[in-house]
């Protein structure tokens, strides 16, 4: 046995030539204090729940808002596609129709003082976006 060896119950560095027991992270006696990791399980639970609901909030939130738009874009799409011989004013009320032909048009007569089958009510707002009155 080399004069040099330490014991194996002291911790010291043969590279840096120290004693450097207090540096390590771990237990280096058994007088040491036992170390022990937390259960982090439910902190993740509780965390998991609350990531997965704020998704699914903001995933319903985003989908009423894409069909919101999509039905808005549909609108629009039908009444520039219609027929109609006028330049609809911004801010106010024009009916859209459907002839028997299947044609649409746009008119300002309103659906309870004709004939025609009606489509909807729509306003035309300062961004040149047709909106639908309920």
């Amino acid at each position: 046995m080399s004069s040099d060896k330490k014991p194996d119950s002291v911790v010291f560095n043969t590279a840096s030539q120290s004693y450097d027991a207090a540096l390590k992270p771990y237990a280096t006696s058994v007088g040491a204090p036992v170390i022990t990791t937390t259960d982090t399980t439910a902190w993740k639970n509780r965390s998991i729940n609350k990531v997965n609901q704020k998704v699914q909030a903001k995933y319903l939130e985003l989908k009423a808002a894409y069909e919101q738009m999509m039905e808005e874009f549909t609108y629009n799409k039908l009444i520039f596609a219609a027929k109609f011989s006028f330049e609809p004013v911004t801010g106010e009320a024009y009916h859209l129709y459907k002839k028997e032909n299947g044609e649409t048009f746009l008119s300002i007569i309103a659906p309870n003082q004709c004939n025609f089958h009606s489509l909807g009510s729509f306003y035309l707002t300062a961004d040149q976006i047709w909106e639908k009155i309920q």
